[in-house]
């Protein structure tokens, strides 16, 4: 027998097979943060029914195949040559393979070869550091609507008649897409929808790229499970039912073309399966010291002296002349008033939640409930990613884009600053000065990875309050941790 083991990202994929390429049993378990020890337990009941010895090899491929290969004195292959070899084990027909999992998706296109009379791959593409596209998009999609991802979640999708168009570029840039959904009533089964058909598109326009699509397709990964998924795929590619393939071992189709490839060898290499005992040493290590990084410091920050700065004084008297600024961003508005002097007279802060006409109406009414009754509005400026919009109701003076707006606002509080770093809740910005004028400047691009709704994301999943707890919780650790500085889905697998 043959044991096939694929790592992923998020699930593990094993399979005995016999002689004849038949399989025998096959499992498919989520990691849980836990890749090694799945493996372990899997492979423990595997061998409460089979003797060690009846296992001719170990083959691995995956992510953490690899590891796992030289802990099992097993034999990795690499991920594309597994699925194919695994889809053409169901179908010699096919001709492209697409294997979405749960933070890799592939496209391996495929072609008849005259030398030998069979099929190779002739070009494959993956998918970036970005997980939108993969499976971890609808993961978090689904918790954050209370949605069962296994259970609830095509049943929903597949209820659909009108699925809305939905950012499919970023899983933080899709909640905004659902946030303003949901305020609008979009029944729920509408919104899993159009997370299928983002997934799609995503993949069509970051991994397929103008590629030739050639039938038969196999639909292979954990999201082949999901049948709004494969409905989605189909209809966005322009295949027909008998077009796309989705087998029965479909999520276990990597574990399967390793055994697959194993056997295809001219010479076999002699890798016994020795047992877990490999393993289990590997558990029992202490984790390195190299994964961590030196606790936080404020020692080097000057704050200002209140955390809260109070606005100033306002008094009923002679009429007040006041100026309106409106920042209207993905996330959050915000809106202050000045007097002439540019002294702060009231601010608030709002989170945005998809209806920003509503949240800039509650900013303005709150700050004038804080002005005495004779003020004379002088000017209104907006900015921000909705600025355009504020502007036309506010009957803006000024509309400016976000880099002018904090370069004049910082050049103004100290005219010796040269770099401002800003930080909002899905843009991050570097602006560089000279003498307050900007001559250089970044953005981040469609990823929310460096962003506040990056660290808003982990925060919800580790159950602490952003705005009480984080800060407090970050300067209480002794060791922090290297999680890395990718997408915010990668992070969760990190953590």
């Amino acid at each position: 027998m043959l044991l096939g083991i694929d790592v992923g990202s998020v699930a593990i994929k094993v399979v005995l097979m016999d002689a004849g390429h038949k399989v025998l049993e096959h499992y498919y378990k989520r990691i849980k943060g836990r890749p090694l020890q799945m493996v372990r337990d899997i492979l423990a009941d595997v061998l409460g029914r089979h003797d060690r010895g009846d296992i001719a090899a170990v083959c691995t491929t995956g992510a953490g195949g690899r590891l796992v290969a030289e802990l099992l004195n097993g034999v990795f292959v690499n991920e594309v040559i597994a699925q194919y070899m695994g889809a053409m084990s169901f179908d010699k027909g096919v001709r492209t393979v697409i294997d979405i999992g749960g933070e890799d998706s592939k496209l391996i296109l495929i072609e008849e070869d005259e030398a030998s009379g069979g099929t190779v791959v002739s070009d494959f593409a993956m998918n970036t550091v970005c997980a939108a596209g993969t499976g971890s998009f609808l993961d978090q999609q689904a918790t954050r609507l209370g949605v069962s991802i296994e259970d609830e979640f095509a049943e929903l999708a597949l209820k659909s008649e009108t699925p809305p168009r939905i950012a499919g570029r970023c899983s933080v840039f899709a909640k905004t897409d659902m946030i303003h959904l949901q305020q609008e009533g979009t029944p729920v089964y509408d919104i899993v929808a159009g997370l299928c058909y983002a997934m799609a598109r995503n993949f069509r326009s970051n991994v397929i790229k103008g590629a030739a699509i050639n039938p038969l397709v196999s639909f292979q990964g954990g999201v082949a499970e999901n049948r709004a998924m494969v409905k989605a795929l189909a209809e966005v590619l322009d295949l027909s039912d008998d077009e796309l393939l989705v087998h029965k071992f479909h999520s276990v189709s990597g574990a399967i073309g390793a055994c697959l490839h194993y056997l295809s060898l001219k010479e076999l290499p002699a890798r016994y399966f020795e047992g877990l005992d490999k393993i289990d040493e590997f558990l029992g290590k202490p984790a390195s010291d190299d994964g961590y990084l030196p606790r936080l410091s404020l020692k080097d920050v000057v704050l200002p002296p209140d955390d809260d700065q109070k606005p100033a004084d306002v008094k009923a008297g002679k009429p007040l002349k006041v100026y309106i600024g409106i920042d209207v961003g993905s996330i959050s508005t915000n809106v202050v008033a000045i007097d002439e002097n540019a002294k702060l007279l009231s601010k608030r802060y709002l989170m945005t939640a998809g209806r920003p006409i509503d949240a800039v109406a509650t900013g303005l009414s709150e700050v004038k409930s804080e002005l005495p009754p004779n003020v004379i509005v002088g000017g209104v400026g907006t900015t921000g990613s909705g600025r355009y919009m504020t502007g036309e109701l506010a009957g803006a003076d000024v509309v400016r884009n976000e880099i002018t707006a904090q370069a004049t606002a910082a050049a103004f509080i100290d005219s010796s600053v040269d770099t401002i770093f800003e930080i909002g809740g899905q843009d991050s910005k570097f602006i560089g000065l000279e003498n307050g004028a900007v001559v250089d400047f970044e953005m981040n691009k469609v990823c929310a990875a460096g962003t506040g709704s990056f660290l808003e994301e982990q925060a919800e999943k580790l159950d602490i309050n952003i705005k009480k707890e984080f800060a407090k919780e970050a300067f209480a650790s002794e060791n922090p941790v290297k999680l890395g500085e990718r997408c915010t889905v990668f992070m969760e697998s990190s953590v």
